[in-house]
């Protein structure tokens, strides 16, 4: 691939992540008013993976992958959808919108520790710096009079912290297994699996299934841009971008979607954004550069530079 195209690709890429993904939560917000979780994010991914499905074979493209990337592609499903996301949606009937986005703005954290944990990878100062912050930026945030009095708020604070776990792991499983060369081939299996086993996880639970010509404009609305742009073109852009540069610069779409979030929470659904909520997101998205900056790791640099 030439080297112009490839930057235009990783920067449309990186933009998706950014911008689209900060919308999704308001956008699961409002599904979730109406549909169960685990079958408004079953319903998503599998009409997203037969579209995408369908993309492909106009393109004239093949869907033929072997066992194993069959195997790795329904292992990533299960950790970046049927657990990773649908775990959150869940926790979108107990938190905001805003809260449930700056709560995951503490990805790069988790990700750093679990390569360090798993990988052997040596934490320099900066990082170090990044994690203090990134407690204390935690610590403000879950500790917050008006989160603690919701409802089942605790449950959906540690649902959200599972799913990053979740995240966090698929991250470094991506890197290193193999998939279809193909990222619409290997986006469309991971959503389709993903899909399908949320649907049977939905069934199991016993949620309440309704159906589409039952859905409201808003719900209506919602589903299709999370189809379409939150699940198509962003994780397309997701798992391209973990093929071209590392980990945790793919997580610095956290930088970015909580503010795309709040500002869309509080515009659309008037959720209040306090003083310390601002706060704790100042001091954990600093953390977060912390541990992006190119001092983090020991040969981060040499990663970025093979991965461009």
């Amino acid at each position: 691939m030439d080297s112009r195209r490839e930057l235009a690709l990783i920067i449309a890429a990186f933009f998706s992540i950014y911008v689209i993904w900060g919308s999704t939560y308001l956008l699961n917000k409002i599904a979730v008013a109406q549909l169960e979780p685990l079958m408004l994010a079953g319903f998503r991914f599998t009409t997203a993976g037969v579209l995408i499905f369908g993309i492909t074979v106009l393109l004239g493209q093949s869907l033929k992958i072997s066992q194993r990337q069959l195997i790795n592609t329904t292992i990533a499903g299960f950790l970046f959808l049927s657990f990773g996301n649908g775990i959150v949606v869940w926790a979108l009937k107990f938190v905001d919108s805003n809260f449930a986005a700056l709560e995951i703005s503490a990805q790069p954290l988790v990700i750093l520790l679990m390569m360090w944990i798993l990988q052997g990878r040596k934490i320099r100062p900066m990082s170090l710096i990044g994690v203090a912050l990134g407690v204390i930026g935690i610590y403000l945030l879950v500790s917050q009079k008006a989160i603690l009095q919701q409802e089942n708020s605790w449950l959906g604070i540690l649902m959200i912290f599972s799913a990053m776990l979740a995240w966090a792991y698929g991250s470094l499983f991506v890197g290193r297994a193999d998939f279809p060369k193909n990222y619409f081939v290997n986006t469309g299996y991971q959503m389709f699996t993903g899909g399908v086993m949320l649907m049977i996880f939905s069934f199991l639970f016993g949620e309440r299934w309704i159906l589409p010509d039952q859905w409201t404009t808003e719900t209506t609305w919602s589903m299709g841009l999370l189809v379409i742009f939150g699940s198509i073109v962003a994780f397309t852009s997701f798992n391209f971008l973990l093929t071209r540069v590392s980990p945790e610069k793919v997580a610095t779409n956290t930088y970015v979607n909580p503010i795309v979030a709040m500002f869309l929470g509080w515009y659309f659904l008037n959720e209040r954004i306090t003083g310390q909520s601002i706060i704790a997101a100042i001091i954990l998205l600093t953390g977060v550069y912390f541990i992006n900056t190119k001092n983090g790791f020991t040969g981060l640099r040499r990663w970025w530079r093979r991965g461009m």
